[in-house]
C-alpha cells in the first residue's frame, strides 16, 4: 500500500480523503469486465474483531502479513522498517529489520520472502525481495532479488516461480532468482499493487488509471490478460483504491480497499459484493486450518480477525 508523501501521490490523496471523512465505505462494488458481464451480488456480511490491537497509530502501520510453516504470523510494519513475528497468543517473539517492507510470503523452500523498498524512493534506491529462515533464533535476511521500483505484493505459483507486483508491472522471478523478462513484457500491468495466484491464473490489483481495477493474467499466456472488476466508492466520481487480495482454494477473491471494504469477487460466476465495511485495510491472509477465517492488516496498525459467513 503506497501512501503519504513518500508513498505515492495517488494513494496519498485517497487516504487523505478517508481521514478527512470525505470518502464513505461503499455498500457495493461497481465493476466492468473485458469478456463477461459482472453482476453485483448479495452476500452475507462478515464479522471482524481485533486480533492484535493498534500500538502507535500510523507508526505501527501494518502493510502486509503472512504465516510461516510453524504457524507464526509475520507482520510488515512499514514505518518501523521491520517485520514482526507473533505467536498464537499475539505476543511478539522476534523482529527482523526490513526497509519499507511489503508482502510476506512463505516460499516452497520453507523460507520467508519479504518485499522491501515499497516507496517512491525506490526509484533511486531500488527495492526487491529479501528472504530468511523464520525458524532461526535470530533470522538473518539476505537479498534474493533486487532492482524493482515500488514493489508491493508477491505470490508464488505452483511451480515455485515468484511474482512481484511493482510500479512498472508484474515481475516473474524464477527459483534461481533470475528474471523472466520475456514473460514480464507480455504481462504489462502498470501500477500493480497486490497479487494472488489460483491454479494457472494470476490476479492483480492495479491503481494506475483508473483506480481499483482487478486484472486476471493467465500464467501460460500473459498477453491474454483481462479486467475482472472495477471497484468504486459510494460517492459519485470517486474510485476506490484496491490494495492487496487473497484467492481462496475455490478461486474466490477477497480484496481490501482504502475505504475500508473487504470485497468478495467470484471471477467465474461473475459476482461482486462487499462483505465487510470497516477501517482502511491494506492486506488479507487466510488463517491456517480455519476455512472461514481471515486476517486483515490495517492503516492504523491493528490486525483484524474476520469470520466469513457461508
Amino acid at each position: 500500500m503506497r501512501t503519504f508523501g513518500r508513498r505515492g501521490a495517488v494513494r496519498c490523496s485517497v487516504l487523505g480523503a478517508v481521514v478527512a471523512g470525505v470518502l464513505m465505505p461503499v455498500a457495493t462494488a461497481e465493476v466492468s469486465v473485458a469478456t463477461a458481464e459482472i453482476s453485483v451480488g448479495s452476500c452475507a456480511p462478515a464479522v471482524a474483531v481485533t486480533a492484535i490491537p493498534t500500538g502507535v497509530p500510523v507508526l505501527d502501520w501494518s502493510e502486509n502479513m503472512g504465516y510461516d510453516a510453524q504457524g507464526n504470523l509475520w507482520v510488515s510494519r512499514l514505518y518501523r522498517n521491520e517485520v514482526q513475528r507473533y505467536d498464537a497468543t499475539g505476543r511478539v517473539t522476534a523482529t527482523v529489520p526490513v526497509e519499507l517492507p511489503g508482502a510476506v510470503r512463505l516460499g516452497p523452500d520453507g523460507l520467508l520472502y519479504v518485499v522491501y523498498g515499497d516507496a517512491p524512493s525506490s526509484a533511486v534506491r531500488p527495492g526487491g525481495v529479501l528472504r530468511f529462515d523464520p525458524a532461526a533464533a535470530n533470522p538473518e535476511p539476505e537479498v534474493f532479488v533486487s532492482g524493482f521500483t515500488m514493489p508491493n505484493g508477491a505470490a508464488f505459483d505452483p511451480s515455485g516461480d515468484l511474482y512481484v507486483a511493482t510500479m512498472s508491472g508484474v515481475v516473474r522471478v524464477r527459483p534461481d532468482a533470475s528474471i523472466d523478462t520475456a514473460w514480464g513484457a507480455q504481462a504489462a500491468v502498470p501500477a500493480a499493487n497486490g497479487i494472488a495466484v489460483h491454479q494457472d491464473m494470476l490476479y492483480v490489483t492495479t491503481n494506475g488509471g483508473p483506480l481499483g481495477r482487478i486484472i486476471r493474467i493467465p500464467i501460460a499466456a500473459p498477453a491474454e490478460r483481462g479486467t475482472v472488476a472495477q471497484l468504486s466508492a459510494r460517492l459519485p466520481g470517486l474510485p476506490d483504491f484496491a490494495d492487496d487480495l487473497l484467492a481462496d482454494p475455490a478461486g474466490i477473491l477477497y480484496v481490501t480497499t482504502i475505504t475500508g471494504q473487504l470485497v468478495r469477487v467470484d471471477p467465474v460466476a461473475g459476482e461482486v459484493c462487499t462483505v465487510l465495511d470497516d477501517q482502511p485495510m491494506t492486506a488479507v491472509t487466510a488463517v491456517p486450518g480455519r476455512q472461514e477465517e481471515l486476517l486483515a492488516s490495517t492503516v492504523a496498525g491493528a490486525i483484524l480477525r474476520i469470520h466469513l459467513s457461508n
